[in-house]
């Protein structure tokens, strides 16, 4: 890699990122079901209906992985905790086999040098909450509380820092409006209530943080570089509309207490009664902001289509194994954008960039470590034009159940047979380990 750890501000923390569901193994501890477990057999919805029943067994493979992150060199780990394993209905009894797991992981960290990132919610929803309309229910935002509280008082402690939310967007929008992960809907009521009770739980979580004397509490949005495809006034006009309900719609709600005229277009009607009235909980400060980034957003108007009326278009860079066009430029302009528009001088994390490729064992992962270093050129410019960015969380640390496309798509640094569950450290995880290896005058 052309950049190494030298390169980047003293303190700079360099980690790897995984996500409950899709490494620890459901089926284990305790966990009770989510809205995953279903989804993922109804048809058409995952590919094979794969599910996370296993997954890497994280549960019992645990100490490997942190040994893996340590090995490597890394400073931190960026992990999640599972509302199912720790409530399994989503409300009342607590399992204590999921509160020492997680104190074990928490543990396992500190024991190995490594500042543990806690995100409280990534995407898997208890059933029994799924089943009283899980986000698109006011309710969530005290019921997520509840259940940030009840991991919290076990290891709040010892955590880093702790995201309230994992990529919003993808909880709200991709899942209830276009229909692509869990709960699978296409509504549009569900969408904008969904859109709202998701900042809502996220104001509500952090009032409940701060109550228990918490710091270093804030969130994770995944961002897109949205460009038109032309320079037509009706592109610029559909893409002001996908920056709107793709990036700016919970950003702006955290940092301005509003959401952007051009996604109220379309949501305003369907919001809750009096969602203006969340808005000071939603907008309250928070400490740090996790910015996950993969690609750009080309878009054209489509006049025929229901709003947004917007189509995407297909780039023309390289692809990853997802069909995502390689666009690193994008990442400097997110960061940028961030800290010029929303956040100031607000410590920024980048916790997730990564690429899915069809590697094997024995590949030569020359494009993922290409990939890797293109956009850590990116964070370092970002941080040249005054960006207050921290650090760096590569995703994923293991190839894993990649939600609708179950097992195929691979982003880890750690090729994973999903037969006998091996772990063998792939070519980017030697050049990532080689990169950030220590400072000649850091002890």
């Amino acid at each position: 890699m052309k950049l190494n750890r030298t390169d980047f501000p003293q303190g700079f923390l360099f980690g790897a990122a995984t996500a409950a569901y899709q490494i620890e193994g459901s089926s284990f501890g305790g966990c009770g079901p989510t809205h995953w477990d279903t989804f993922a057999k109804g048809p058409g919805n995952v590919v094979r209906a794969e599910d996370g029943a296993v997954a890497c067994d994280h549960y019992h493979r645990w100490e490997t992985d942190l040994d893996l992150l340590r090995d490597a060199g890394m400073d931190a780990y960026r992990f999640s905790t599972s509302w199912a394993r720790v409530i399994p209905e989503g409300r009342g009894q607590v399992n204590q086999q999921g509160l020492d797991f997680y104190e074990r992981i928490v543990d396992g960290c500190l024991a190995r040098g490594l500042k543990p990132f806690q995100t409280l919610y990534h995407w898997e929803m208890p059933s029994a909450l799924a089943d009283l309309g899980g986000w698109t229910n006011p309710d969530v935002a005290d019921w997520m509380a509840d259940f940030a509280e009840v991991i919290t008082d076990r290891i709040g402690d010892r955590v880093h820092s702790i995201a309230t939310l994992n990529e919003s967007w993808c909880v709200a929008y991709l899942s209830h409006f276009l229909g692509h992960h869990a709960p699978g809907l296409r509504d549009i009521r569900a969408a904008a209530r969904a859109m709202h009770h998701v900042n809502k739980a996220h104001g509500r979580t952090m009032t409940r943080l701060r109550d228990m004397g918490m710091q270093n509490c804030g969130i994770v949005l995944n961002f897109e570089a949205t460009e038109a495809a032309s320079d037509s006034a009706t592109d610029a006009k559909a893409a002001a509309t996908q920056d709107a309900t793709h990036n700016r719609w919970f950003i702006e709600a955290i940092t301005k207490g509003s959401y952007p005229e051009e996604g109220l277009a379309g949501f305003g009607p369907h919001l809750p009664r009096g969602w203006q009235d969340d808005m000071t909980e939603i907008s309250q400060p928070i400490d740090f902001l996790g910015v996950n980034y993969y690609t750009r957003g080309l878009v054209v108007a489509d006049p025929d289509a229901p709003w947004p009326s917007t189509r995407p278009v297909t780039g023309p860079r390289d692809k990853t194994q997802m069909g995502w066009e390689i666009y690193p430029e994008g990442l400097h302009r997110t960061l940028t954008r961030l800290a010029r528009d929303y956040v100031g001088d607000l410590p920024v994390f980048v916790t997730e960039n990564g690429m899915a490729w069809p590697d094997t064992v024995d590949s030569d992962d020359n494009a993922r470590i290409a990939f890797i270093d293109q956009h850590l050129q990116a964070m370092h410019d970002a941080i040249s034009d005054g960006v207050n960015l921290q650090g760096f969380f590569y995703w994923s640390l293991l190839d894993n159940y990649e939600w609708a496309f179950g097992y195929e798509k691979r982003f880890g640094l750690v090729h994973v047979d999903f037969d006998t569950l091996d772990r063998t450290p792939k070519a980017s995880y030697h050049a990532l380990k080689s990169a950030i290896a220590p400072r000649k005058n850091d002890t």
